[in-house]
């Protein structure tokens, strides 16, 4: 396999007595996105900064093709780029003067700056905002410039925390767009978010975190698979209203997490999983004269798997 853009190795971030992240090991190669989910408290962000090598680590080590992160900031500054979930911008500077500034400070020729400011505001839905000053921007339109600001250098490694805050509806959509391009372009990239079903379109691996640990990590579909039970969720939608639908319901033997919707006219179901005892449960509802328009499977998905996960609020 080749290099490794991105490694981690037994990192552990302590403050006093408190284990902020307590020794997480993981490897990223080029096309990976990783999608990073917790409660607040789970030590997300200080593990993102402890990546970047803003955070300095009780123990571990991090790096970048190859190159130590705690000290070769000269060429980690170039290759690795991080947004926090409240970026700092300069208020008083207009979005293409903030990103000129930022391409300064990379040394990048006049040229390729503005070829670069261009392409990127194009890519998150800016330039129209090229010449307003910072300060009038709303909250998703600062939260995209500060992820301008990250990928103008052209990193391989990229890291988000909580990227798509802010974001109206529209707007998430473009940015999961925008994600899977980084992640089709070979970059290796982390992004932390509460928003599971944007997560599971764009990434290739998934990491549950809970008290500074990874509580599963792996593929998508390995960390899904991981919290199947042997019980499977049905849908079955009614044609009307049954007065006395739960009694018939409780008359069915196994049946369980029995939850009806609005207005009685649907509901789910939790059942032993496998074909035949989805027949069996089908004919026992038609046996108790349900007018079925809808019966179907639901299929696992990130948020079953992470709720599954019993992973709870930090206090």
């Amino acid at each position: 396999m080749a290099e490794a853009l991105l490694s981690v190795q037994n990192m552990r971030v302590q403050f006093g007595d408190f284990l902020a992240v307590d020794d997480i090991s993981f490897e990223m190669h080029a096309g990976q996105l990783l999608g990073l989910i917790g409660p607040n408290g789970a030590g997300k962000s200080t593990a993102l900064r402890g990546t970047a090598g803003l955070q300095p680590l009780t123990t571990g080590d991090v790096h970048v093709l190859g190159h130590d992160v705690s000290t070769d900031p000269e060429f980690i500054g170039s290759h690795l780029a991080f947004t926090p979930d409240t970026p700092a911008l300069y208020d008083t500077l207009t979005v293409a003067d903030f990103l000129r500034f930022i391409g300064r400070c990379y040394d990048f020729d006049r040229g390729m700056v503005e070829d670069r400011i261009d392409h990127w505001l194009r890519q998150l839905w800016l330039s129209d905002k090229k010449n307003e000053k910072i300060g009038a921007l709303s909250r998703g339109m600062r939260q995209r410039l500060a992820v301008a600001r990250s990928l103008l250098p052209d990193p391989h490694v990229v890291l988000m925390d909580e990227p798509a805050a802010g974001l109206d509806p529209k707007g998430r959509v473009e940015f999961r767009n925008m994600l899977a391009s980084l992640r089709d372009q070979g970059k290796a990239v982390i992004v932390s978010s509460h928003i599971l079903a944007d997560l599971a379109e764009y990434c290739t691996h998934i990491a549950f975190m809970q008290h500074g640990r990874f509580r599963n990590y792996g593929t998508v579909q390995e960390v899904i698979e991981g919290h199947r039970s042997e019980t499977t969720r049905y849908r079955v939608r009614l044609a009307r209203r049954v007065g006395d639908l739960r009694s018939r319901l409780e008359r069915i033997p196994e049946l369980g997490g029995i939850a009806t919707e609005v207005g009685d006219y649907a509901l789910t179901i939790d059942y032993p999983s496998g074909e035949v005892p989805a027949a069996e449960l089908l004919r026992a509802l038609m046996e108790a004269d349900l007018p079925i328009c809808e019966f179907r499977s639901l299929e696992l998905d990130l948020e079953q798997a992470y709720l599954s996960a019993d992973i709870r609020q930090v206090d």
